[in-house]
């Protein structure tokens, strides 16, 4: 028998957009991993009436379900006491649980209130899931052939508790593992992809291929369905092969977080170090390269030079120049990328210069027109690009030219060219539709 889940989010503050359901998301992630599938997902405020409902919804539909949040202490947690009801269960007081609570707050140096003794009660015959990372216990019980798994909302809690407590219980209803590989693309759009794959992806069914939008490139999700985590591989395996063939060196990585993440593995791996020099993406290419764990042992620094007098002071861009060609042309690319190796003592240093928008500068330049600009030991490299078009948002802008200036730097470290022409300017285009 295949099973079927749904995931059940209980609380107000996902309806109301103040928080993310991230939880949702790497459920669906860990449960598709033990052969589950995740059929549907719901999103219910904290009120009994409509969280009933969406339990016998849920129950109609799918043989497990996996509920997160409302298991708390406060007078609005009410997932237990709902779905105890449902599913015909008595809430009992569970001593064990009552002394793990109150080890919590003494570790923590709190004072314990007596309402958060409610999370001791737990449905009559349940499997107690011990939460190590908070104070609210989950639980797991069947019902006429329904499983049920109840996870507290905080996603620091929900995730760990879901790996160490409740898959254990759930591995009994695994049939085969369900496994995924993605391959990341930039320079084509996903129409573009979409079209180049098309009549392939209509023609699998085991694995599946699927393609997926982000800013500026495409992720291309391959799944495989098989009784061994090895099988599974081996599906997935001619389907990579097939597409790294068709798209070659526009594919910069598998199950990587993004260029960032191979920009400073390809550094790491050849022992060199990275700076930036940015102008209209105001430090967001340093932020991207920091973001990855690690980074310090690549990164240098980065010059954020907005104003033209810290590209002349700071970076050494040539102040004639700039009078002459405006902030905004391939030579000053370069001269931010050359600056930016010397200051920084660095091997690599990426360039940014443009007009993000909205509106045109005061030299008249447009909203669109970009510079990025490489700098290495054996030569300089600059792009120029046109990234103006209906969706040509200002963070958009910025985005698609901090993926060219790390594209271009994640070429050079793979020996590739980096699709851009030597110590002049060059055409470049936009990565979007």
């Amino acid at each position: 028998m295949s099973h079927t889940v749904e995931i059940l989010s209980v609380g107000t503050e996902l309806l109301l957009g103040s928080i993310v359901n991230s939880d949702a998301q790497a459920l669906s992630r860990e449960l598709s991993g033990l052969g589950l599938n995740v059929l549907y997902h719901s999103v219910v405020g904290d009120n009994p009436g409509r969280l009933r409902a969406a339990v016998e919804l849920a129950r109609s539909r799918a043989d497990v379900i996996v509920t997160t949040g409302g298991l708390g202490p406060t007078c609005d947690d009410l997932t237990k006491q709902t779905l105890a009801e449902c599913f015909g269960r008595k809430l009992v007081f569970h001593p064990e649980c009552a002394r793990e609570i109150r080890s919590f707050f003494a570790r923590m140096g709190r004072e314990m209130t007596d309402n958060n003794l409610q999370q001791a009660y737990l449905p009559e015959g349940c499997r107690v899931l011990d939460n190590a990372w908070g104070t609210a216990p989950g639980c797991a019980f069947e019902a006429d052939g329904t499983y049920v798994v109840m996870l507290p909302g905080p996603p620091a809690e929900c995730l760990p508790m879901f790996r160490a407590r409740a898959m254990p219980w759930l591995a009994r209803l695994s049939e085969g593992v369900i496994r995924s590989r993605t391959l990341r693309v930039f320079g084509l759009g996903e129409s573009a992809v979409e079209d180049k794959l098309r009549d392939r992806m209509n023609q699998l069914q085991n694995p599946t291929l699927a393609p997926y939008a982000k800013e500026g490139e495409v992720e291309l999700r391959i799944t495989a369905k098989a009784e061994t985590e090895a099988e599974a591989d081996g599906l997935i395996a001619p389907i990579e092969a097939e597409v790294r063939g068709l798209f070659g060196d526009l594919v910069y990585g598998a199950d990587v977080s993004g260029l960032e993440q191979v920009v400073l593995d390809g550094a790491r791996a050849r022992g060199l170090t990275l700076g930036t020099a940015e102008s209209c993406t105001g430090g967001l290419i340093a932020k991207r390269i920091t973001d990855v764990p690690g980074a310090a042992s690549v990164f240098k620094g980065g010059v954020v030079s907005y104003h033209c007098e810290v590209k002349a002071g700071a970076l050494g861009v040539s102040q004639a120049l700039l009078d002459e060609k405006s902030a905004v042309c391939a030579e000053v690319a370069g001269e931010m990328a050359r600056g930016a190796r010397k200051i920084l003592g660095c091997d690599l240093a990426v360039a940014v210069t443009g007009v993000a928008g909205p509106d045109p500068d005061e030299r008249g330049n447009p909203v669109g027109l970009v510079y990025t600009a490489l700098a290495a030991p054996d030569g300089l490299w600059v792009k120029r690009l046109n990234l103006s078009g209906p969706r040509a948002r200002r963070d958009r802008i910025r985005n698609l030219a901090a993926n060219h200036a790390l594209d271009m730097a994640r070429r050079w470290l793979a020996g590739l060219a980096p699709d851009s022409e030597r110590a002049k300017e060059a055409e470049g285009g936009g990565a979007g539709n």
